[in-house]
């Protein structure tokens, strides 16, 4: 497949294009397992819902949000440049896991 074929997104942290489908995919990984580590049911579009201020996550629960997020989907996030920014939404890291993948090869 070319490049040109791909669909891509830039992403919210400017590392470049994200693979459209790999963004969603990645999103919907995180909307499904969010309840889990949080306990409870969540409202509907979560794209732009502060993951602190609006859902109450704890820095243990960022650390158990990005472990389900990699065994639910079955990846490996390079977590080293992980930030509070980053953090700031569901949509902020989407864009940051999917710009963030480790080769696992």
């Amino acid at each position: 497949m070319s490049d040109s074929a791909l669909s891509t997104t830039t992403d919210l942290v400017g590392t470049g294009p994200v693979d459209a489908e790999l963004r969603g995919r990645i999103l919907r990984g995180i909307e499904e397992v969010l309840p889990r580590v949080l306990k409870r049911e969540l409202p509907e579009n979560l794209e732009n819902v502060c993951f602190f201020e609006d859902l109450g996550l704890t820095s243990a629960g960022t650390i158990e949000l990005v472990l389900e997020i990699e065994e639910s989907l079955d990846i490996q996030v390079d977590i080293e440049h992980l930030s509070l920014d980053d953090l700031s939404s569901i949509g902020r890291l989407t864009d940051y896991v999917a710009g963030h993948l480790v080769d696992e090869d």
